[in-house]
């Protein structure tokens, strides 16, 4: 139950940090922000929103790791971690730029996938 934990953790963590460094892109297409904004009012921001970004992260690899009881190692975590940002960002891309998936990114996917059979799969 605790790798459970550790990975719906990483993922609300991930879409908080996506936001955190993409969502103000949106939002400036939207017309909430302009390029006149000031910048110090973005990074502020993005800051505030990254907060929560931490709130998640930092309990997810505590639990997570198996130096505290958890499931995973540290190289481990890490893998998981970035194949969840990744992920996040596939789906927010997607949906907030209409951004299509083209074979390069398939290609880079099932290297990720490789990347967490290794990962795992050798002791």
């Amino acid at each position: 139950m605790t790798a459970f934990y550790t990975i719906l953790l990483l993922i609300a963590s991930n879409v908080f940090m996506t936001f955190a460094w993409y969502g103000h892109l949106k939002l400036q297409s939207t017309g909430f922000f302009t390029s006149a904004t000031p910048l110090i009012f973005v990074i502020l921001l993005s800051w505030g929103i990254a907060f929560f970004e931490y709130c998640l992260q930092v309990p997810a690899n505590r639990i997570g790791f198996d130096g505290n009881g958890g499931p995973f190692n540290l190289m481990q975590l890490k893998i998981i971690q970035e194949v969840i940002t990744l992920m996040v960002f596939v789906i927010f891309s997607a949906i907030a730029f209409h951004m299509q998936l083209r074979w390069n990114h398939i290609v880079a996917c099932v290297l990720l996938i490789g990347a967490v059979y290794f990962v795992f799969g050798f002791k």
